[in-house]
């Protein structure tokens, strides 16, 4: 289980869900902002921002941070990753989602959303490990490690949409991956929305704007 997930309910009944993992080396709190902007908007969708464990990472000289999974190496266009923690994540995050479903929230109004890191794990979970078509999928400044192991996703994988946005300028996550998930995506048959902005690997105020409107259509 994901310990420690912040919360950020409701403003009325809650019948929507968005589970928004943070990045390397934050915390859980990194997202909460952003929730409370977006949530005037749509006022029955609970935000949920899980905490990474701490742990070792190979890349950043083997010192321990918040993290989903090691990175072991990078290169142009891809990185070495522990796979089995990758694994850890994913199924901590299902058991997440399980929740929200037992607890009567549709599949269909469930949202993963991930920045870097944790947008990995989200596009892992969303299109390879879980079975049910879900509200959508936002991606920030990420990438997919593990879309190149997949020949097709089942129809009903293929059915969840997809909102993908990058920094032009991106010094970490090089804007070439970010394009790559997405082209793969397509591909598949996914509905994907491509959104980029002259930025480096961060948010910015026309990119919640953009996340409020997409949110919003969706869950019409």
């Amino acid at each position: 289980m994901i310990k420690n997930a912040l919360i950020v309910e409701a403003l009325q009944p809650a019948d929507a869900c968005v589970i928004w993992l943070h990045g390397l080396g934050a915390d859980r709190t990194d997202f909460e902002p952003v929730a409370r902007m977006l949530q005037p908007q749509m006022p029955t969708t609970r935000f949920i921002l899980p905490q990474a464990p701490i742990q070792a990472v190979t890349i950043n000289a083997g010192y321990s941070m918040p993290s989903w999974y090691d990175i072991l190496s990078i290169s142009p266009g891809k990185r070495a990753i522990n796979s089995e923690q990758l694994e850890t994540s994913s199924q901590q995050l299902i058991t997440l989602m399980e929740q929200q479903r037992d607890s009567g929230i549709s599949p269909k109004r469930l949202f993963l959303a991930g920045f870097s890191q944790g947008g990995a794990v989200v596009y892992h979970t969303a299109y390879l490990r879980w079975n049910e078509a879900l509200g959508g999928v936002i991606a920030l400044s990420t990438y997919a490690p593990t879309f190149e192991n997949v020949n097709q996703l089942s129809p009903v994988q293929a059915q969840t949409p997809a909102l993908c946005m990058h920094g032009s300028n991106d010094p970490v996550v090089p804007f070439a991956m970010g394009q790559a998930a997405q082209q793969q995506l397509a591909s598949w048959g996914v509905p994907v929305t491509w959104q980029d902005y002259p930025m480096q690997h961060e948010v910015c105020q026309q990119q919640i704007a953009d996340i409020s409107h997409w949110l919003s259509k969706q869950l019409q």
